[in-house]
């Protein structure tokens, strides 16, 4: 049987990093109306209304912003589930990972 300074050693040994985290940054462009941006945070991101415009008008106005940040894997589904969403209705709305 294991003594508990055996077990708190073994614990301490397989001790995992956390994972590293990618920002989702969507890009402005000229095409792209405002509500459809609106509409992409609300849906992928979970913004309500008024931090989605907050975030819109950056985007607007900054040419990028952070719209969330996550896991590489989540961060790289949600790359591609809005870019699928922007061109199935017709935008050519960019979003892209960056490392954080």
């Amino acid at each position: 049987m294991a003594t508990k300074q055996e077990n708190v050693s073994l614990l301490e040994r397989s001790k995992t990093k956390p994972p590293k985290l990618y920002k989702v940054i969507l890009l402005n462009d000229d095409f792209t109306t405002m509500e459809f941006v609106i509409e992409v945070l609300q849906t992928f991101f979970s913004m309500g209304t008024e931090r989605a415009t907050q975030v819109m008008l950056k985007i607007h106005n900054e040419g990028s912003a952070v719209c969330g940040v996550y896991p590489k894997d989540i961060a790289e589904t949600k790359v591609t589930q809005v870019s699928a969403f922007a061109k199935q209705h017709g935008h050519p709305l960019r979003c892209h990972t960056e490392e954080n």
